[in-house]
């Protein structure tokens, strides 16, 4: 449920990237169809200090997998 309503909100705020499926626990996983663009990594890490974290406590790290 968590994971649907981030996939939901990142084209409200603005996102133009849109993940396959997005899973959140202690991480967060955001599933992309195609690899992404250098344009789309700076909107993952923007997406990532502004709404997928709280940048007073918590800290963020971007990992591209095939």
């Amino acid at each position: 449920p968590q994971g649907d309503a981030i996939s939901r909100a990142l084209p409200r705020m603005g996102f133009s990237f849109a993940p396959t499926s997005v899973r959140q626990g202690k991480s967060f996983i955001l599933t992309l169809d195609h690899a992404p663009s250098a344009a789309e990594l700076k909107e993952i890490e923007n997406a990532a200090a502004t709404l997928l974290s709280n940048p007073v406590i918590e800290t963020f790290t971007i990992r591209v997998e095939n």
